[in-house]
C-alpha cells in the first residue's frame, strides 16, 4: 500500500525496494507497480538479506555493504526500460508421469475438474508401491481396499487416457504447449480383445521370478502383476517367452478364445500435446547387498520390508503366513531400522517412514505368532498424526525397542569361526536348532554397549532412493535434482510443488521420501497447480529474456548449445539463431557467451549492468 501510494502522489517512473531474494518477492512488487499504472518492469530490488545481512558477520560492515547494493540498484534503475507483457496460449490436456498413488490422485483430481488427462505408467499396471503394501500405519486399514477404488476409478474416467506398459521419451515445447513422445511398449495381446480369463496364463509352461513379489514367487511369462491390476489383462513378458527365443510354443494363442494374442505387436512411438505435466514417478529402495555386512540375499531369512509386506499379506507368496524359508515359525525376530538412511556412506537424508512401518510390523507379527521382537533404532520418528499414539501403543504389546544401530548380521557358522566366545557365553551348541540362528550386533546406546541378538529372521527397513532413471527424466523435462537426487521443487516454502521450469509439477516421493497422507496432499495440490494453468486458456510468460540481433548473429550456435533451457534453435535457412520467449529464463548464459555480441538479455543490458556496478562502487 506505501509504495504504491507513492507512486500514485508521486508519479513515480521508477521504483526500488530493498529487502529479500528477489525469487520471493518480486512479483508482489511489480503487481503494486502494474496496479498502481508503472509498467512492471521499471521496478528494481535489491537484496539486502541473503547476500548482506546473512552473510555479513559485522553489523557495521553489513550497513556499508547494503548501502552499497541499494546504490546499484538506484543506479540501474535509472536505466530500466519498459517490457511488453508476453502471453501464450494453453494447451488444456494434462500429463501425468506415473502411476502409484500420487499419480493416480493427481489424475482423478484433473479429471474430475472436466480436463483431459493422460496417465503414464512404465509397468503394466497403475498402483505403485502401495498396492504391494498389506496394512497402512497408523489405522492399519487395508492397503488394497484403500487403494483399489482408486485405480478403478481412474482406469474407467472418461476423461483419462491410461497408458501402462509406458514410457516418456521427449519432451519439447515450453509452459502451455508442451510435445511429448511416450513410447507404448508391445503387449503382444490386444487389450480390446482380451476378456481377462486367464486361461493364457494357465496353460504357459514358463516361468520367471515375480517382481510384484519382490521376488519370493513366480509368475508366467505371460501374466497380470497381481490380482487387482488396472487394466485386468495380461501382457507378456519377451525376455522370458520362450516363442521370442526358440520360435516354438505358443501355447498361449492357442488357448485364447478371443484370438487376443498376437506375436506381431510392436512397440509403438505416440506424440501428444499437453499443457502441464505433473510428475509423481515415485521412488526406489536401497539394495541392502550394498551393506554386505547385514547379509542379505547371503543368508536366508534376512529380508526387505517390502519383501516382508508380502510375506504378511493374505494374497503373498505364503499366503499370510510369516515364516521362514524351511516352513518354520520364526519365535524371534529382529526389525533394523534405518539402513543406508542417516548414513554418510549411502543416503544422509532420514526415509521418514521406516521407524512407522517398523512399527507397523512389529505389531502384525505380535497379532499373528508369538514371537520376540527386537526394534533396533537410532531415534525413532513418529512424526504424523496419531503416530506418537501408535508408538506408545507397542511399548505395551511387549514389543523390545534397542536404542543403537545395529553392526552386522551373522548365520551360525560365520558367528563361530569369528566370534566363538559370543556364542559360548550365549550358551550356544552345535546343535541343529542353534545352526539355524541368526545372530544380529548392535550397540544399544543407553546401556552404552554392543551386544549380540539371537533371531530367527531380520527384517531390513532399507532406504527410500531416488528413482534409477530420476537423471535421464531430469534432464528430459529440463527440471533439476538435488544433492539427495530427488527432483528439486522451485521453492522448498513457497511452491513445493512447482519446479523452476513453468507448466511442471511435482507429486509423491520423487520429490523425497514421505508416506501416503503427504503424498496424497501434495499430488491435490499439483493437480490444482495444473488445472488453475490450463484453466487459463493463456498464461503471462516473463518478458526479461534474451534477444537476438539477427544482422549481428554469425550462426556459429555457440548459443544453441550452452542454453540450459533449449530456449535457443537455429534456422537453418536464415543462418541465424532464434530465441524461443516462452522458453527463455533470462539467465544470460547465452549474452555471456556470444562472441559477436549479438544477444542482449532485456532487464540486464550492458548498459544497465555497468551502472549498478558504478552505483556499488560510488557510495
Amino acid at each position: 500500500e506505501l509504495v504504491g501510494k507513492a507512486i500514485r502522489e508521486n508519479n513515480l517512473n521508477r521504483v526500488v525496494v530493498a529487502a529479500c531474494s528477489p525469487l520471493m518477492h518480486e512479483t508482489t512488487f511489480r503487481k503494486v507497480c502494474m496496479l498502481s499504472g508503472l509498467n512492471q518492469y521499471l521496478f528494481q530490488m535489491a537484496n539486502i538479506r541473503e547476500q548482506c545481512s546473512w552473510v555479513t558477520e559485522d553489523p557495521e560492515l553489513a550497513t556499508i555493504k547494503a548501502k552499497a547494493i541499494i546504490s546499484g540498484a538506484v543506479s540501474k534503475a535509472r536505466y530500466l526500460e519498459p517490457l511488453n507483457i508476453k502471453e501464450v496460449k494453453i494447451n488444456p490436456t494434462i500429463l501425468v508421469i506415473g502411476g502409484g498413488i500420487a499419480g493416480i490422485q493427481a489424475a482423478l483430481e484433473c479429471a474430475e475438474a472436466g480436463n483431459k488427462v493422460i496417465l503414464v505408467e512404465k509397468t503394466p499396471s497403475i498402483g505403485g508401491h502401495m498396492a504391494q503394501f498389506d496394512k497402512t500405519f497408523p489405522t492399519l486399514d487395508c492397503s488394497a481396499c484403500i487403494l483399489t477404488p482408486k485405480m478403478t476409478a481412474a482406469g474407467q474416467h472418461t476423461n483419462i487416457r491410461l497408458m501402462t506398459y509406458s514410457e516418456v521419451k521427449e519432451i519439447k515445447g515450453y509452459v502451455g504447449n508442451f510435445k511429448v513422445k511416450i513410447l507404448e511398449k508391445a503387449k503382444y495381446v490386444d487389450h480390446n480383445k482380451c476378456t481377462g480369463c486367464g486361461v493364457c496364463m494357465e496353460k504357459c509352461p514358463y516361468k520367471a521370478p515375480n517382481e510384484f513379489e519382490e521376488g519370493l514367487a513366480l509368475r508366467k511369462a505371460i501374466y497380470i502383476p497381481f490380482p487387482q491390476a488396472v487394466p485386468n489383462k495380461p501382457v507378456i513378458d519377451k525376455n522370458i517367452c520362450v516363442y521370442f527365443k526358440t520360435g516354438k510354443c505358443r501355447a498361449c494363442e492357442k488357448f485364447c478364445e478371443p484370438k487376443a494374442i498376437n506375436f506381431e505387436d510392436t512397440d509403438r512411438e505416440i506424440e501428444v500435446d499437453v499443457g502441464a505435466i505433473i510428475v509423481a514417478t515415485g521412488y526406489d529402495l536401497l539394495d541392502p547387498r550394498e551393506i554386505k555386512q547385514l547379509g542379505y540375499k547371503r543368508y536366508d531369512n534376512v529380508y526387505t520390508g517390502l519383501e516382508f509386506e508380502r510375506i504378511n499379506n493374505a494374497s503373498g507368496p505364503t499366503a499370510g503366513k510369516i515364516q521362514l524359508k524351511d516352513g518354520r515359525t520364526p519365535r524371534s525376530i529382529a526389525i533394523l531400522h534405518c539402513i543406508g538412511s542417516r548414513d554418510k556412506n549411502y543416503y544422509e537424508y532420514c526415509s521418514r517412514v521406516c521407524c512407522m512401518y517398523a512399527l507397523k510390523y512389529a505389531h502384525l507379527i505380535k497379532e499373528k505368532i508369538e514371537a520376540d521382537v527386537f526394534n533396533c533404532y537410532i531415534d525413532m520418528r513418529c512424526f504424523g498424526k496419531g503416530y506418537e499414539e501408535f508408538y506408545h501403543r507397542l511399548t505395551e504389546e511387549g514389543v523390545d525397542f534397542i536404542r543403537g544401530k545395529a553392526v552386522s548380521v551373522l548365520d551360525y557358522n560365520d558367528a563361530k569361526i569369528l566370534y566363538p566366545e559370543m556364542l559360548e557365553a550365549l550358551g550356544f551348541t552345535d546343535s541343529e536348532e542353534d545352526k539355524k540362528k541368526l545372530f544380529v550386533r548392535t550397540e544399544d546406546t543407553l546401556l552404552k554397549k554392543t551386544m549380540w541378538l539371537p533371531v530367527d529372521m531380520v527384517i531390513l527397513c532399507n532406504a527410500i532412493t531416488p528413482r534409477h532413471d530420476a537423471k535421464e527424466l531430469s534432464r528430459l523435462l529440463n527440471v533439476s535434482i538435488g544433492k539427495d537426487g530427488f527432483f528439486l521443487e522451485k521453492h522448498p516454502k513457497l511452491a513445493p510443488v512447482s519446479t523452476a521450469t513453468d507448466g511442471i509439477f511435482l507429486a509423491g516421493a520423487c520429490q523425497g521420501p514421505k508416506d501416503i497422507p503427504d503424498s496424497v496432499a501434495q499430488a491435490s495440490a499439483a493437480a490444482a497447480a495444473a488445472i488453475s494453468l490450463v484453466q487459463r486458456n493463456k498464461v503471462v510468460i516473463e518478458s526479461a529474456t534474451a534477444f537476438i540481433f539477427e544482422e549481428l548473429c554469425s550462426g556459429c550456435k555457440l548459443c544453441n548449445d550452452i542454453c540450459p533451457f533449449s530456449a535457443i534453435t537455429f534456422d537453418e535457412a536464415n543462418n541465424k539463431s532464434q530465441v524461443n520467449d516462452a522458453l527463455c529464463k533470462g539467465c544470460g548464459t547465452c549474452v555471456s557467451t556470444c562472441p559477436s555480441s549479438a544477444i542482449k538479455a532485456l532487464h540486464f543490458t550492458d548498459k544497465q549492468i555497468f551502472a549498478e556496478i558504478e552505483g556499488l562502487l560510488n557510495l
